[in-house]
C-alpha cells in the first residue's frame, strides 16, 4: 500500500511539472499583421526553461532553424524542413536566434528568450545578413525594454 501511495505521488509530480510547461505557437508568414513581409509572428518570445515553441508553417516556403553562435552553451541546434511544422523544447536558459533559411536575408528572423538571457553579448556579436541585421537590432531592443519593465 505504501508503494502504491509513493507511485501515485510520483505520478502527480510528473503530471504537475509537465502541466506547467507551456507551448507557444509562432507562425511563419509571407505577410504579418503589421504588413511586414516574410516574418515570424510573434518574432519575440519569452518562455521558461522546459517550454516548447511550435513553429507553424502557415504559409508555404518557410522553415525554422537555429542560428550558429546564437545559442546558449550546451543547447542543441535544430533545423526544420521547408513547409513542415516543428516543435522545439527549450531547456537551456539564454537567447536563441532563429531564422527561415530561404528568407533570412529578407529579415525573417526571431528571438527566443528562455529564462535569464545570459548569452546576449555573444548572440549580438554574430554577424547577420541583409535585413536580418535590422530586425535583430529591434528584437534586442525589445529584450532590453522587457528587462527594464520587469525590474
Amino acid at each position: 500500500m505504501k508503494k502504491i501511495a509513493m507511485l501515485a505521488a510520483a505520478a502527480v509530480l510528473v503530471l504537475a511539472s509537465s502541466a506547467r510547461a507551456a507551448e507557444v505557437e509562432v507562425k511563419l508568414l509571407n505577410k504579418g499583421t503589421d504588413g511586414a513581409v516574410m516574418v515570424f509572428e510573434p518574432a519575440f518570445v519569452k518562455i521558461a526553461p522546459g517550454d516548447t515553441v511550435k513553429f507553424v508553417s502557415t504559409d508555404k516556403g518557410h522553415n525554422a532553424e537555429s542560428i550558429k553562435g546564437m545559442l546558449p552553451e550546451g543547447a542543441a541546434p535544430f533545423v526544420g524542413k521547408n513547409n513542415e511544422d516543428i516543435a522545439v523544447k527549450f531547456e537551456q536558459e539564454g537567447v536563441y536566434g532563429i531564422k527561415c533559411l530561404p528568407h533570412y536575408g529578407m529579415g525573417m528572423v526571431a528571438l527566443i528568450v528562455v529564462g535569464k538571457p545570459g548569452n546576449v553579448d555573444q548572440a549580438k556579436a554574430v554577424p547577420q545578413v541583409g535585413k536580418a541585421k535590422q530586425v535583430f537590432a529591434k528584437l534586442f531592443d525589445t529584450l532590453e525594454a522587457s528587462k527594464t519593465a520587469s525590474r
